[in-house]
């Protein structure tokens, strides 16, 4: 593969390096310049991953043309890499997939299947839940660390309560913000003061979160441009609390009111369960606010890369943690034509946006239809380090995805044995390529849908193919199995279905 040409500041910056290497121990030597240039085109390269929480996938314009929500510099990192459209969190919730992405496994085999530490009544009591990621996992950070990356973590964590949990003590060099909180629920919240006790340095009173924790990231890249790093960027935005800065909420307001239609579905239309209000039409003036801001946090990470004259030897990855908020806590956004949203095993919770810009690997402007999933980001980025993991993981590098070939993997898996705060059932579901089967941990119901003619999920052909079904399910339930999933607990005498069950119930 053709290596990309060295600039003039790659040049510089490597013998500004070896200038402080060598200085006071041995004489510099006279390299040849093909000789510098061969050196820092084989160096390991630079990661950085933006982490969103609750973007749903059709939250950004490169996504959703007629997306409501302004996202420049997301879609401009699309139109230099390769999207995904059926990229995927391991589940619906926040810290399961935060788990994936830090260790490249399965969160149910630890069972960490829910956000920490979050516990719903309902008709059952749900699975026992592991509210901490544990500290004999090998996570990216501490793989990279070892092998002379500097790292660097800004934002939310939510993967342990206590400091031996938190980012510095998981591999990261620094933190900025990550601790066990799930939103910005101290201080002033999304403006300064925040009061979070992984932000030494308080902002200057008003200082908005995002923009704080991108000019952390920026920072930390102008500082290590002599060596290897992984920034590691997860916003809080967009989470909850729906707060937006005023400015931005001014502008959409303005732009709500020339968008008509109704904004609300009867639940049957998109749910079929419980009565729900589910959005349906992008139009949230503060959501929308949060949105632009984040993007415009995305730009002032993606601005100094280019001005350090590190695009180039710049990994990128940019995705989000579950769906977007569609059926609960203000309804904030819609995913339409996905079905349900964060909290729900159907598409609308779990598959997310994905972008990855590698250079010298994806082209510009590509788009793949191959399913990914957040357990891929440990291996994909090892590989590209030239690491070896030596410990078992389930994801897989995606290299040749990257490439447009196809990838050695035939399902999915999802496993969620709770009741969301968003209204979604404990459940399961398999992926097998086009084909997705859901099954229902109440009662043992299953589901069948064809998601390349019907992305929205509303025709259940289960009944039409009952070979399929038993094949998929047979393979979800050997999964189960082999990651020792957790299930529904009885309650008030009521015992819930469960895999060793009749499989036809």
């Amino acid at each position: 593969m053709e290596e990309a040409p060295l600039t003039m500041v790659q040049k510089n910056r490597f013998v500004k390096h070896m200038i402080l290497v060598f200085v006071g121990l041995i004489a510099l030597p006279t390299l040849p310049a093909d000789a510098l240039a061969d050196q820092l085109a084989h160096r390991p390269p630079n990661v950085v991953v933006i982490l969103v929480d609750d973007l749903g996938y059709m939250d950004i314009g490169a996504n959703n043309p007629d997306c409501f929500y302004e996202t420049p510099s997301i879609d401009r990192l699309a139109d230099s890499g390769m999207r995904f459209t059926d990229g995927y969190a391991a589940n619906p919730v926040c810290s399961p997939t935060r788990y994936s992405l830090m260790t490249g496994k399965y969160p149910t085999r630890v069972a960490a299947t829910n956000f920490f530490s979050g516990k719903r009544a309902g008709k059952f009591r749900p699975a026992p839940l592991n509210n901490k990621m544990p500290l004999s996992e090998i996570t990216l950070a501490q793989l990279l660390k070892e092998n002379g990356y500097a790292t660097f973590f800004a934002g939310k964590w939510h993967l342990g309560d206590t400091p031996e949990y938190y980012p510095q003590n998981r591999g990261f060099d620094v933190n900025i913000g990550g601790w066990s909180r799930g939103g910005p629920y101290t201080g002033n919240k999304y403006f300064a003061p925040f009061k979070n006790p992984e932000i030494k340095v308080e902002s200057p009173e008003g200082e908005h979160l995002p923009a704080r924790l991108a000019r952390e990231t920026a920072r930390f890249i102008a500082n290590n441009q002599d060596r290897p790093f992984l920034a590691y960027l997860s916003f809080y935005s967009v989470h909850t609390p729906l707060m937006g800065r005023p400015d931005l909420v001014k502008k959409y307001n303005k732009k709500a009111a020339d968008i008509v239609g109704e904004e609300f579905a009867s639940e049957e239309q998109v749910i079929g369960d419980k009565p729900r209000k589910v959005r349906i039409l992008q139009k949230h003036a503060v959501y929308a606010a949060m949105v632009e801001a984040m993007d415009k946090a995305v730009g002032t990470v993606l601005n100094q890369l280019e001005e350090s004259g590190l695009t180039e030897n710049t990994i990128i990855v940019f995705t989000s943690d579950n769906g977007g908020l569609s059926t609960s806590e203000g309804s904030p956004t819609s995913n339409l034509p996905l079905r349900g949203g964060k909290g729900w095993v159907y598409e609308g919770g779990i598959r997310e946006p994905w972008i990855i810009r590698y250079p010298s690997v994806t082209k510009p402007g590509a788009v793949s239809h191959q399913p990914i999933c957040s357990i891929d980001l440990f291996p994909t980025i090892s590989a590209a380090a030239g690491i070896e993991v030596k410990h078992s993981i389930d994801g897989i590098d995606l290299s040749p995805a990257l490439s447009a070939q196809p990838l050695d993997r035939d399902s999915l898996f999802w496993h969620y044995p709770h009741y969301s705060n968003q209204g979604g059932f404990p459940g399961g579901a398999i992926r097998r390529g086009d084909y997705k089967l859901v099954e229902r941990y109440e009662d043992g119901r299953i589901h069948l849908f064809n998601l390349k003619r019907d992305t929205g999920e509303q025709t259940d052909l289960s009944s039409e193919m009952p070979d399929l079904v038993k094949s998929m399910r047979a393979e979800l339930h050997e999964w189960y199995r082999s990651v020792d999933a957790k299930f529904l607990q009885a309650k008030d005498g009521l015992n819930p279905w469960s895999p060793s069950l009749n499989q036809t119930k």
